[in-house]
């Protein structure tokens, strides 16, 4: 069993060799030479090794970079908080229920990063019993049971991403996170620079999107 998991870890963490076509938009659209997200690594993990298993974590090459470099950043900057990322999509694209966007390999996932009730950093189940974390209810404050939603490191973490995606010489599109929250992230000290980067969808989404924020990159796809 160690050894089937070891050789899963392999592949789920191997460098790409080919740069990956997208095509039509992320809602209706497919990808290319996509590539698998890892499992994990020293600051992050993904929501659900099933996730993995069933290949929905799958993403555009460029894409795959600004994820990885992120977390790498903030390992380095700050090498106590956790990450998870959630779903993303599959190896070639298209319908990805239940979301309805996710098709081209230019939409990530990523789970809300917590405070337990020591207030330091940590990783929260997201299992079946949550629907793997999507189905949790943080309330008007941030709140769910012993855990606290960290707008400053979501703060941290999409600065990173918009730095990065830059680099990489693609961008951000908009970012999809409960309304409700934010004014939150505008009050973190990265709060101007969100503001004058980033595009936040204002109007409410047909899903809540308080657990996780959505994030559509931009990266130029065939039609």
């Amino acid at each position: 069993m160690i050894k089937i998991f070891a050789i899963l870890l392999f592949f789920a963490t191997s460098t790409h060799a080919k740069d990956s076509q997208c095509f039509g938009t992320t809602s209706l659209g497919r990808i290319d030479n996509s590539v698998q997200l890892p499992i994990k690594g020293d600051n992050f993990v993904i929501y659900n090794a099933l996730g993995n298993f069933l290949g929905r974590n799958y993403v555009h090459s460029k894409v795959y970079n600004v994820v990885i470099n992120s977390y790498k950043q903030l390992a380095q900057s700050n090498p106590k908080l956790k990450f998870k990322y959630g779903e993303t999509g599959w190896k070639n694209g298209g319908d990805f229920k239940p979301h309805k966007t996710h098709q081209n390999g230019l939409s990530v996932d990523f789970m809300v990063p917590v405070t337990g009730k020591n207030g330091r950093s940590v990783y929260y189940a997201t299992d079946l019993s949550n629907q793997f974390g999507y189905g949790i209810e943080f309330n008007g404050n941030g709140k769910y049971k012993d855990y606290s939603i960290d707008f400053e490191v979501i703060a941290l973490h999409l600065v990173q991403l918009h730095k990065d995606s830059l680099k990489q010489g693609i961008g951000i599109f908009r970012v999809i996170f409960s309304p409700e929250f934010h004014s939150k992230l505008y009050q973190t000290t990265q709060g101007k620079y969100l503001q004058k980067n980033l595009k936040f969808m204002k109007h409410k989404a047909w899903v809540r999107h308080d657990e996780h924020y959505h994030v559509d990159f931009k990266v130029k796809c065939k039609n």
